[in-house]
């Protein structure tokens, strides 16, 4: 043993702790700047050509915005959507080593009305995101979420699809471009005139602003609420592109965004949909495709480059900004990643890599071709509720048929907001008030039968993740016009299918 009292007359040794690499791992010569992953350390040059390069590749690799087509971008002010902005505005630049080709216009969702923000709050968030739009020189929009109770009821329907590219469609669309590009040079200044274009929306009226916070005061949870927001501004969104001609909408989600949504997605009841919520496009619009060139980011990788390149983003509040972990199912989601990426550094890759394994029930090839009364009259996705009678989804239906109230002796009236089987509108009025006119009798000729669908009606229009959001409102009368009458067509277009069906012709027998 040693002794207590026993000197040392040499020096202990100090070992020393390997640090961070300090070689830049493209370059081998530079200093690094940051290190992204264990072992990936750049500098700054090498960093800002490793995150330019994997934008464009990736709309490089998928090929699907052809050149000279004009696209959306969805700027909602965050830092992956202004990064995605900003790396169109270089890719379009005179210095550009390999140019981006499609014609850009920008779009932005004010949705203060729907949280309750102040006329004053509104209005300088739009006017600093205004200021960096008209930087880009891009026209944009800037469309306030009143917009969804103006609405056609078309925008619920899919547009007439683009004829199918050969395979090397995408080649000779390049070259023919590039031949028209040389044949017509424009000007710089005819350039600068161009670029000048910008476009904003009006201001919403206050009857809107209460509608819009009476509809989403109906809605009981949280989760509903997130869901009924991602959806009315998906609407907005499509309507905006079809009405500008645009035939592309690009979005900001990345890479942790989509792990996020794809786990949430599947705790909401969304599995059946997942190939299109998470994946690189969205066809479910047919005329109007979605993309997503910033889904192989990571939120860090955003954060480094914003920080690095001076990249202006804007903290906008959401609903469920300064919430508990637990108010929500997709808040309790991103928590639950965020706090596992901590710990575990390949959580998001690995959920993310998952989840581009998986096919939605019609494929997007397919489903050009799904008539518009099998899908849903939300997302607007295929309808997954006519599985088999052994699925869960038929044993959750069925349980949630059982555990109802049954209203009256004559039968349960599963969902109705309103009105009772077999009960007129006139008989819940006080004597005295004029009747409606309707018999009363079960009949169905009550006069307010056909002025509102029923929630029942309703329901059977959407998909299961949808009718959980409508089951959380306490009234179905507070959603935009838009969504109500295309519920009340596919309705009235269904009971006059049925009248008829004896005499259409089999899909079978009509290929024969």
């Amino acid at each position: 043993m040693c002794d207590v009292d026993e000197e040392y007359s040499g020096q202990m040794e100090v070992r020393e702790v390997p640090g961070v690499v300090k070689i830049c791992v493209k370059c081998k010569e530079n200093t690094a700047a940051l290190v992204i992953r264990a072992g990936d350390a750049f500098c700054r040059g090498c960093f800002k050509e490793y995150f330019t390069h994997k934008f464009r590749a990736m709309l490089g690799k998928n090929r699907i915005i052809f050149p000279g087509e004009k696209v959306l971008l969805a700027v909602s002010g965050g830092p992956s959507s202004c990064s995605m902005l900003y790396q169109v505005q270089e890719g379009l630049s005179l210095n550009a080593h390999k140019k981006l080709r499609f014609i850009p216009g920008i779009v932005f969702i004010d949705e203060g009305g729907a949280l309750g923000l102040s006329a004053e709050e509104r209005q300088r968030t739009t006017a600093d995101l205004q200021a960096v739009f008209k930087a880009t020189g891009f026209p944009y929009h800037i469309v306030p979420l009143e917009q969804v109770f103006n609405l056609p009821s078309s925008v619920l329907e899919p547009g007439s699809s683009a004829p199918d590219q050969p395979a090397d469609g995408y080649k000779a669309a390049v070259d023919h471009f590039i031949s028209n590009s040389h044949k017509k040079h424009v000007s710089p200044e005819k350039q600068t005139d161009l670029s000048q274009l910008s476009i904003q929306e009006g201001r919403p009226d206050e009857s809107s602003t209460q509608a819009l916070q009476r509809l989403f005061s109906s809605v009981k949870t949280l989760t509903a609420k997130e869901d009924l927001l991602y959806t009315l501004r998906r609407h907005l969104l499509v309507h905006t592109a079809r009405s500008e001609g645009y035939t592309k909408l690009m979005v900001g989600d990345n890479c942790t965004r989509q792990a996020v949504k794809l786990l949430a997605s599947i705790a909401l009841g969304r599995g059946a949909q997942l190939g299109m919520d998470a994946g690189f496009s969205d066809h479910r619009y047919n005329d109007t495709v979605t993309v997503r060139p910033m889904r192989d980011y990571s939120a860090k990788e955003i954060s480094f480059y914003n920080y690095m390149f001076k990249v202006p983003f804007f903290f906008i509040p959401s609903l469920d900004t300064k919430m508990p972990d637990k108010a929500s199912i997709q808040r309790l989601t991103e928590s639950f990643v965020t706090k596992l990426q901590a710990d575990f550094p390949s959580t998001v890759s690995t959920i993310y890599r998952t989840g581009d394994k998986l096919q939605t029930v019609c494929p997007a090839q397919k489903s050009l071709a799904v008539d518009v009364a099998d899908k849903c009259l939300l997302c607007m996705c295929t309808l997954d509720t006519a599985a088999e009678d052994a699925s869960a989804v038929q044993a959750t239906l069925i349980s949630e048929q059982l555990s109802q109230k049954k209203h009256t002796s004559g039968g349960s009236n599963i969902g109705s907001p309103t009105l009772t089987t077999g009960q007129c509108c006139s008989s819940q009025e006080e004597k005295g008030r004029q009747s409606c006119g309707g018999t009363g009798d079960g009949s169905g000729t009550c006069c307010s039968s056909d002025k509102v669908p029923q929630t029942l009606e309703l329901k059977s229009l959407l998909c299961y993740s949808c009718r959980l959001t409508i089951k959380d409102m306490s009234s179905v009368e507070d959603l935009p016009d838009y969504i109500l009458s295309e519920g009340q067509k596919r309705k009235n277009r269904s009971e006059m299918r049925q009248e008829i069906r004896e005499f259409l012709l089999d899909e079978d027998d009509d290929d024969n």
